[in-house]
Order: structure tokens, then sequence, then C-alpha cells
């Protein structure tokens, strides 16, 4: 199968720079405090995903997903622990990700 440049193509979703700004923020801070060590990023047909681990060879800590469909909804914003569960969504960017600093995070030593 050829590429066919005027082909329409399947819009993916993606991070605008500002929230990709936001997301790496918080996770140099999490790293600094020793909680994440590696990150993935994916661009998909009905959502773009943060995705966090504690080790590459793992599942992902925490997924942070932009879903645009579900904006006029309960938000397109949400953060999804390890078992695919809904910690957190909402509408804005800033005020899911204040999940994480609710003081849960604390460097032990």
């Amino acid at each position: 199968m050829a590429f066919d440049p005027s082909a329409p193509r399947a819009r993916q979703v993606f991070f605008e720079r500002r929230e990709l700004e936001r997301l790496l923020s918080l996770y140099g801070r999490m790293v600094a405090a020793g909680e994440w060590r590696d990150y993935g990023i994916a661009g998909l047909d009905d959502a773009a995903v943060f995705s966090v681990f504690r080790r590459a060879s793992e599942a992902p800590l925490y997924r942070i997903e932009k879903r645009p469909e579900l904006a006029r909804r309960q938000g397109a914003w949400a953060v999804i622990g390890q078992g695919g569960m809904i910690l957190r969504r909402g509408h804005e960017l800033e005020q899911v990700l204040r999940f994480f600093d609710k003081g849960r995070f604390k460097v032990v030593e």
C-alpha cells in the first residue's frame, strides 16, 4: 500500500505545548523526589496519554489522559491508577494534577 498524501488522515489527539510543559514539570519534580523514573507519551485517535513509571519494565503507576470527547461531560482530563481506576477527573489540567500535590509523596530516608 503506497502513501497517498491527498487521502484523509485520522486525526490524533495530542497535548498542546503548554500542557506538555506542565506535565514534564510535574514529572521532573517527581523524579527529583525519587518517585518516578520513566515516562511515555502516546497520541491516539481518541486520547492523548502521559504514562509514568517507577521502572521502565513495569506497568505505569499513573496515566494522565486527555479525552476531548468528554470535555462537556465529566471533563477531558483524568488521572488513572495502576488498576485502571479513575483517581481524579476534571475540566482543567491544573485541577486534575492537584492529585499529586496532596502531600502523599514524601521522601523517606
